[in-house]
């Protein structure tokens, strides 16, 4: 199932609306380089395991 990481979910001084879908492992990646070069986190293992636990699954669109 692909997974989702919404800013929205977390207050930031930005108010970011940026939102990741994609398998797991993508998503992870891409929120971890966006936090980096975005909100200035350092990137590492407790903050991918942080991204993990905040992914939700994706609802898909109905057509």
């Amino acid at each position: 199932m692909r997974k989702v990481a919404d800013c929205r979910d977390f207050p930031s001084e930005t108010n970011c609306t940026l939102a990741i879908t994609g398998e797991e492992e993508e998503v992870v990646r891409a929120a971890a380089e966006h936090a980096v070069s975005v909100h200035g986190h350092t990137d590492g293992p407790e903050l991918r395991s942080q991204i993990r636990g905040m992914l939700k699954d994706e609802i898909p669109a109905h057509a």
